[in-house]
């Protein structure tokens, strides 16, 4: 019998976890790409139709703040596979290159890098290795081909941020979608990729990352919807009826996948996350009471939807108000799956396990962090939801303690202060009147950056001119009071 255990034991260890096989849940985890916090049905949209995703909402748990890595794509998807926050991998903004007009940027900016360094050990490294089969379908983001960061199958994915040529074919090149047939709509056949490859690994544990590239521009919509949304009345919250067609493809594909992990009695042993990389795209959707919108650091920019399933474990209908964010995805993956992170890999995240099963304690007060020595171009038509019409945000950090949220932008030293419990759409500046908490966080703030080796841009730009900031901010700011 000794033998035995000892066996078993030594099977584990070389596995990389603590449970068999045979005990290991299926993971299927759904990421779209620029879906709002209030988008899904269960957060709240008057105009949008998710039912699917809603009735899988209602059987996990809710988590009202949960929080992207970063305000756009890339560096949160970074930030998401590696657990790590953005200093720690470089990637800082899509792409490298300085964003906006060179007149109206004060500072040099950090240009970090393009593409996750492959030494870097992804959660899905850690599940590959621990014998469960992995596929990313969609988009990418972070390097030519995800299958050199631990998933063994690529369908979609690429360097690139947004879909191929579009959500309707041709493809080009772009890996398992050159056979298109004319018509199909990507975010249709994303989905079922993902049911061909849970009926393809039924014999063993898997994990499916559905990383659509629905919402993301292009807006286009799935056709056969236009009409029904066109037909519908409009939302107080929302009314666009492209957004509202290619949400609605996205579920309805979640609803096909679900129907098949019942078909396949996996339901019970699958455990589902739904989440978005960042905040909704301001020109097409609403986060109120939320400020702010994709590429901002207020609370529009960051905050996601983000619900888990797990059968047995979780109570359904649960919801927590607990902060967290993209970094925690990677140990809480690990420990579903009874895989030990790496012992030579910082991790910044916090394994949500204890949450799920109920506890909290070990999440009071914990702090959590972004970093943006970059500039994002402002969007016209929404520049009431940032500091200033011309950038979406310039160069900052942000701390979130508890309820109270600090921001610190480089350029002209500015300190935004926030209780987010009686504030949530960030309206009132506290720092004058709360000095003793603004000094506090912003030191804590600085001393993560310090720890970290986090870059901050200090470098002047000699290209900026004042004066022709100042004419454009004036135009834009009356142009919008016009408005």
């Amino acid at each position: 019998m000794r033998h035995i255990l000892l066996v078993a034991a030594i099977f584990s260890l070389a596995m990389g976890g603590l449970a068999g096989a045979e005990e290991r849940p299926n993971i299927l985890f759904i990421y779209l790409d620029d879906l709002g916090w209030r988008d899904p049905g269960f957060m709240g949209s008057d105009f949008y139709e998710t039912p699917h995703l809603d009735r899988l909402a209602a059987q996990g748990m809710v988590f009202t703040d949960a929080y992207a890595g970063a305000a756009n794509c890339a560096p949160s998807r970074a930030c998401l596979l590696s657990g790590q926050y953005s200093p720690r991998h470089q990637i800082f903004n899509v792409g490298t290159k300085p964003r906006g007009r060179a007149e109206y940027r004060r500072l040099l900016h950090i240009p970090g890098v393009s593409t996750l360094d492959a030494e870097i050990k992804t959660w899905a490294d850690r599940l590959q290795a621990a014998g469960y089969k992995t596929g990313s379908f969609g988009k990418w983001h972070l390097s030519h081909d995800p299958r050199d960061y631990g998933f063994d199958v690529n369908i979609g994915g690429s360097h690139s941020g947004g879909p191929p040529r579009g959500y309707y074919p041709p493809h080009g090149k772009v890996p398992g979608l050159r056979d298109a047939p004319d018509g199909e709509y990507v975010t249709d056949r994303l989905s079922d990729e993902v049911i061909q490859f849970i009926r393809e690994s039924s014999d063993g544990p898997w994990c499916a990352y559905l990383t659509h590239f629905a919402v993301h521009t292009p807006l286009q919509p799935k056709k056969e919807l236009v009409e029904k949304y066109q037909a519908k009345p409009a939302g107080e919250l929302h009314d666009h009826v492209t957004m509202a067609t290619m949400i609605q493809a996205v579920d309805d594909g979640v609803g096909r996948i679900v129907a098949s992990l019942d078909e396949l009695n996996l339901l019970d042993s699958t455990v589902i996350i739904f989440s978005s990389d960042n905040g909704g795209y301001g020109p097409a959707t609403d986060m109120r009471p939320l400020k702010g919108y994709k590429g901002t650091y207020y609370e529009g920019g960051i905050r996601v939807p983000l619900f888990i399933v797990w059968p047995g474990v979780v109570k359904a209908g649960s919801k927590s108000e607990v902060p967290v964010t993209a970094v925690d995805i990677y140990p809480t993956l690990c420990e579903v799956a009874g895989v030990r992170l790496p012992t030579d890999q910082h991790c910044d995240g916090q394994s949500l396990v204890p949450l799920l099963k109920g506890s909290v304690s070990s999440f009071e007060d914990r702090p959590i962090y972004w970093h943006f020595p970059a500039y994002l171009q402002s969007y016209p038509s929404v520049a009431n939801e940032q500091r200033d019409p011309l950038f979406r945000t310039r160069p900052c950090s942000v701390i979130r303690v508890g309820h109270w949220k600090l921001h610190e932008y480089f350029e002209d030293g500015a300190i935004e202060l926030y209780d987010l419990r009686s504030d949530i759409g960030e309206t009132t500046n506290r720092s004058e009147t709360d000095p003793e908490r603004r000094d506090k966080l912003l030191s804590q703030l600085r001393e993560w950056r310090d720890s970290i080796g986090a870059p901050v841009p200090n470098e002047a730009n000699p290209k900026f001119e004042a004066a022709a900031e100042a004419a454009a901010v004036k135009r834009l700011t009356q142009q919008r009071l016009r408005e």
